[in-house]
This record gives structure tokens, C-alpha cells and sequence, in this order.
């Protein structure tokens, strides 16, 4: 049983209390809950109390003696990041597409010429499981620095059933080993490997009538994800795909609206997807059906950014009422960064959010991106013991300094695992 645990004295303590159920969506976002001089009182893994501090040192007098205390004062306290869309488990880098990028090459270029998705593929299906499981460890000790305790994983860099399975099963291992917690999408949806590219609708069967049902018996993952784009998965294609994800209880994700406007934020809304992710194309149409249905809008301006192209219209979402949350997108190809802070800057920065919009999107409403808003994303009795304490004494003075890791302190299910910016070595995590 770990020592209790007692936050003091933060100069801003947002809890955003009140969205377990379900997601924010317009002014809901920039209403943070904030207590100054707040405090939070953690014990066996959960958050047992939330309050000004002065209430708190009553409520536990008698056991001060007995807790660890984090001094937050002069900081701001959030609860811990969570990062609803990244492509975690990969091997190799592609720094000659970006350079081929500066020099006008586009996404579907370099894919089509043998790099993009189809280069790290290779290099994936190369790799030993041991390979994959330490350079992705590494990486969520890169994640666990920059203040996120929660990640989504994807597969998808196998496009064929050994290194799907494999994938799944380094994430499998991951969130059983990494004190960050990784929850599972399937993803053998993300291109059309090159020897299927005459015989779609065969690597579709292979996707609906075996893979799928593998995943699902083998329990290696929540979700069931797609890459609906012109010259990938058509919308027809996509809707299988994710219709037979759900016969075998995998809730439905689709990457939407990323290069060309293609109708993907509407099927999202007409499948019930928990989110759709991209929508830098996104239609109007296909925003407000999104709104209506409440979808999440996943956006990732570090992709768009990296792309050198225009970020989705994340004002518009929040205006319209799409409940946004925000991602990484962390990959070898288009977003190589495990920065959640740095995306937080650029959805201000490019893409017309405000600071109190973007704390809400990488908490609340990217838990619910992940069917998680119950258990984690605000300060609240019961939830678990997640927070994250930033060097800034308030929350928009995080989107001011822009570029920098603020991040302090991170507190995973009611244990210190980063002081002062450095990882807890007695957890191990390297």
C-alpha cells in the first residue's frame, strides 16, 4: 500500500469537476473549476479529497505526520495529461521524408514512392519483440516527462496479421510494465499493404472476417480504427470495416478529413464513433453531425504543423459544439514528438483555442476520446490519483511560454514518478 499523499498549497488548482459522464463541449470548455490555494489529498491510488487547503489540513489534522507532501506553491496543479491518439509502438525514423518534404514533396508522394506508412511498416515487421517493447518504453518515459500519464496506442504498422499481433501485445505488455497507462486500438485499417493494392476488397476480408475476430478473442484491444482517405480506405470500405470491428464489441475510431474533404466526420457520426481524429478537410456538415452525436474531434495540429499544412478549424469545432480534444499523434512520419504541451501551444497558436479550451481538451474530453471519463481527467473523489504540476503559477501563463516543459511533478495512481522534471529512479522507468 503507497503513502498517502497530500498536494498543498497550488496557485491554481483546475479540477473540472462535473464532465464524467460525458464530454465538454462550447463555454463548458473554458470552465475549469479553479481553486486557489487548493489541495488534494490522495491515498491508495485514488483522490479522497479536493478542496482550499485550509479545509483539507482540517479534514486531516491527525494524519499529517504520516502523509508525503508535495509542495505545488507558486504552481499550477491539472489533472494528469492524457493523449487519446498516438501511434506508439514503431522502430526507425524518417528524417529523408521531412527533408524530401522542405522540398514540396507531398504526404501521398512519398507514400506512393515506397516511404510514408509503408517504410515504417517494414521496418516494424523487422522488428524483434524486444526491439519494439524498449524503444517504446523509452518513449513513454519521454511522454511521462512532458506530464502525461495516459496514452491511446495504435497498431497499424503491420498491415498483416504477425506484426498486428505483435504490435498489440508490446502495448499489452506496456501498460502492464510502464507506470503510464496504454490503452489499446486496433488499426490493421491504416493503408493497403502494396500487394493488395489490385485486390482491396481481399485485405478488407482479411481485416473483417479474421483479424478483427482474432483481436477481439485474444482481448488486445478497446477500439477498432481507420484510415478513411482517398487513395486508402474509401468511406464504403471504412464503414465495413468499422461495422465489423463492432460485431466483435471494438468501439468504433476513424482518421477523418486529414488530406481531402471525404465525408469521414459524417460517417464517424453516423457509426457512433467515440471520435473522429484529423478533420483538417472536415465539412461543415460533417462538423455539426459530429456535434450532434457527440463525437469527439481528436485534433493534431503537431501533425499539420510537421506537414506544413493549414490545422483543422478548432475554433469552428468548439463553436459548433464538437467536444475537441487534443493529440500528439505521435509517429515516425508525420509527427514525431511526444510533446502534449507543445500541441497545447499550437492549438492556440494555429488553430484559435483558448488556453482554458486546450487544458480542457487534453484532460476531460481526450479521457472521453478514450472511454475513460469516468475513471480519469479531472479532480474528483474517487477518480484516480493522476495530476500534473507545471512550473507556471497559472494556467494561461502554460500557453504563453510556448516551445518549454513546464512540466514539475507527475503523480501516477497516487505515486510521485517525476520530481523536478527527472523521473523517480526508484520506480525504474529507465
Amino acid at each position: 500500500m503507497s503513502k498517502a499523499i497530500f498536494i498543498r498549497n497550488a496557485s491554481q488548482l483546475v479540477t473540472l469537476q462535473g464532465s464524467s459522464n460525458t464530454p465538454r463541449v462550447k463555454g463548458e470548455m473554458s470552465e475549469l473549476g479553479i481553486i486557489e490555494d487548493g489541495s488534494v489529498w490522495i491515498e491508495d491510488g485514488v483522490i479522497q479529497a479536493v478542496g482550499k487547503d485550509e479545509e483539507l489540513l482540517v479534514k486531516y489534522e491527525d494524519r499529517l505526520s504520516e502523509v508525503e507532501v508535495v509542495d505545488a506553491r507558486g504552481k499550477l496543479v491539472t489533472p494528469g495529461l492524457i493523449d487519446p491518439h498516438t501511434h506508439l509502438v514503431f522502430t526507425g525514423s524518417r528524417e529523408n521524408e521531412f527533408n524530401m518534404r522542405l522540398q514540396g514533396a507531398t504526404y501521398m508522394e512519398i507514400m506512393n514512392a515506397g516511404g510514408g506508412i509503408h517504410a515504417t511498416t517494414r521496418r516494424t515487421q523487422a522488428a524483434t519483440h524486444e526491439e519494439l517493447f524498449q524503444q517504446s518504453f523509452e518513449r513513454l518515459n519521454q511522454f511521462l516527462r512532458h506530464g502525461v500519464t495516459t496514452v491511446e496506442a495504435k497498431s497499424g504498422y503491420g498491415m498483416e496479421w504477425e506484426t498486428e499481433l505483435k504490435q498489440l501485445e508490446v502495448a499489452k505488455q506496456l501498460n502492464e510494465n510502464h507506470v503510464i497507462d496504454v490503452v489499446p486500438t486496433f488499426m490493421g485499417a491504416h493503408a493497403v499493404p502494396k500487394e493488395y493494392k489490385e485486390n482491396p476488397d481481399e485485405f478488407i476480408r482479411q481485416l473483417t472476417e479474421e483479424m478483427i475476430p482474432k483481436v477481439a478473442e485474444l482481448g488486445l484491444a478497446e477500439f477498432n480504427d481507420v484510415f478513411c482517405e482517398h487513395g486508402v480506405f474509401t468511406p464504403e470500405q471504412s464503414r465495413m470495416i468499422l461495422e465489423a470491428g463492432r460485431k466483435y464489441g471494438l468501439i468504433p475510431k476513424i482518421h477523418a478529413d486529414e488530406i481531402e474533404p471525404y465525408e469521414g466526420a459524417e460517417l464517424a457520426a453516423e457509426v457512433g464513433a467515440i471520435s473522429a481524429d484529423h478533420l483538417l478537410k472536415a465539412s461543415e456538415k460533417g462538423m455539426k453531425a459530429m456535434a450532434e452525436m457527440g463525437v469527439v474531434g481528436v485534433l493534431l495540429p503537431g501533425t499539420a504543423y510537421f506537414l506544413m499544412a493549414e490545422s483543422a478549424n478548432g475554433r469552428k469545432m468548439v463553436d459548433l459544439g464538437v467536444p475537441v480534444a487534443l493529440s500528439t499523434d505521435c509517429n515516425p512520419g508525420s509527427s514525431p514528438t511526444v510533446s502534449l504541451p507543445f500541441i497545447m501551444n499550437l492549438a492556440c497558436l494555429r488553430m484559435g483555442m483558448t488556453p482554458a479550451e486546450v487544458i480542457t481538451a487534453t484532460t476531460i474530453n481526450a479521457a472521453h476520446a478514450i472511454n475513460r471519463g469516468s475513471e480519469i481527467g479531472s479532480l474528483e473523489v474517487g477518480k484516480k490519483g493522476d495530476i500534473t504540476i507545471f512550473n507556471v503559477e497559472n494556467y494561461m501563463k502554460l500557453q504563453y511560454s510556448y516551445g518549454i516543459n513546464h512540466t514539475d511533478t507527475v503523480v501516477k495512481n497516487g505515486q510521485v514518478v517525476v520530481r523536478g522534471g527527472q523521473l523517480n529512479e526508484e520506480l525504474s522507468l529507465s
